[in-house]
């Protein structure tokens, strides 16, 4: 072991602490030999991915930290559960799978997580501040918590997350030391019509096309409109690290380490220089959808990351664009957090919703909770993350468009694609 330890870090090491902290701090010390640390540093919140039924261990993982008497020791909030805890009986959730999925929640709230089952943490409970060291799992949150709130972690997989949650310990290594947050490579952004910078499907191309290129390096963006809402920065973020392996992303006078270029790259230069043109995101319009325009169309899934309450009265409106219809062609589906939903349920769109034929499902996600019928065919998202995932994960194929688009083609019950926006590149 190369790893300088602290007295109570040796002491946990040691199992002075109990069993489940013992195990917690030799996975820690085991991670930072391999990532080349030479010490622990201190972490104040976490977010636990491994909460997902990903397979028997994760269960078996769970419950022997909570028997050996594991705790938190810092705020620290769970990822989406393999089912909605409230209806997975309505959904047909077979019962050996909820009882598994049941227990796993409970080791973890056992262990004091707080249960917010939710995919976009920063939306909700414990928003973490600018520079706050934290240890999050779930890819999308990680760079939407480096990105856009500053704040400063890794990506910390199964089981990491809970080992740190535990100790209050990391690695003191990546994206942790400002030295390691500097922009790599520039994007810049050339003749893109500001109009095609308003529609939702930009952030998403943007994200596409960035991952793809540039993988785990860190792009700064030039050229991105100041106006970009929280939601379309989200999107942006969970494509890129779908498509890619991006963690932190920097845009020009949009996130907060990147006022200037010079900050951004911490005053040095960037290895390449990247133009993106209008032909560029059309290319990577034309990559996300396997489904073919006309084609039948099962389910329209939206929600991946978690839906925000500003999605909800987008969806709202998208609904009343067309005045008296339904979704009995296809079903629609909506995946949001308990946080999201109560403050639905406090306004005046569920019952628009309701009426339109939304179903509204909490705490999970389509890729670990058998929510999606398997004679499933088509699919239609307005997610990239979504649209990556779905044709392996659910084995479907799959079409992406805009809110507006889902809708139509919910109402219709075939895949159909406004593409004037992406015609025009």
């Amino acid at each position: 072991m190369h790893v300088k330890l602290s007295v109570i870090d040796r002491q946990k090491f040691e199992g002075q602490y109990g069993d489940a902290a013992k195990l917690a701090m030799s996975i820690l010390v085991r991670m930072a030999d391999v990532c080349g640390a030479t010490e622990l540093m201190d972490v104040t919140q976490a977010h636990v991915d491994s909460c997902a039924l990903m397979s028997d261990s994760s269960l078996e993982f769970a419950e022997r930290l909570a028997a050996g008497g594991g705790r938190v020791s810092i705020p620290t909030t769970t990822n989406m559960i393999p089912l909605d805890l409230q209806n997975w009986q309505r959904l047909g959730v077979p019962e050996d799978f909820a009882s598994r999925a049941l227990r796993l929640a409970k080791a973890y709230t056992d262990m004091g997580c707080v249960p917010t089952w939710t995919c976009a943490p920063y939306q909700g409970y414990l928003t973490p501040r600018f520079g706050q060291q934290i240890a999050w799992g779930e890819s999308n949150a990680v760079v939407y918590a480096n990105s856009v709130l500053g704040a400063r972690t890794n990506r910390y997989g199964d089981f990491m997350d809970i080992c740190a949650a535990i100790t209050g310990r990391v690695p003191k290594a990546g994206l942790h030391l400002k030295d390691n947050r500097k922009g790599q490579i520039l994007l810049r952004l050339v003749d893109i019509p500001p109009k095609l910078q308003e529609d939702d499907t930009f952030y998403v191309m943007l994200g596409h096309f960035m991952g793809k290129l540039v993988q785990d390096r860190i792009p700064v963006i030039e050229g991105l409109s100041a106006n970009a809402t929280d939601d379309q920065l989200k999107a942006l973020g969970a494509a890129a690290a779908s498509f890619g392996a991006v963690a932190l992303f920097h845009a020009i006078g949009v996130t907060p380490e990147a006022n200037t270029l010079d900050e951004a790259f911490q005053e040095g230069s960037a290895e390449h220089v990247i133009e993106i043109r209008p032909s560029d995101l059309k290319a990577a319009w034309e990559d996300l959808s396997t489904a073919a325009e006309g084609e039948k169309l099962d389910v329209v899934i939206l929600g991946c990351p978690h839906f925000s309450f500003a999605e909800f009265r987008q969806l709202a409106r998208a609904i009343e664009d067309n005045p008296g219809s339904s979704c009995a062609n296809s079903r629609t589906v909506v995946l949001t957090s308990q946080s999201s939903y109560a403050l639905l349920k406090r306004s005046d769109l569920l019952d628009r919703l309701s009426h339109f034929g939304v179903e509204v499902i909490l705490d999970t996600c389509m890729f670990h909770s058998p929510i999606i019928e398997p004679e499933t065919k088509v699919v239609m998202t307005n997610s990239g993350k979504c649209a990556y995932y779905a044709p392996g994960h659910l084995g479907v194929q799959v079409a992406f468009g805009n809110l507006r688009d889902c809708i139509r083609s919910a109402i219709n019950g075939v895949v159909c694609r406004e593409e004037s926006l992406w015609k025009e590149c």
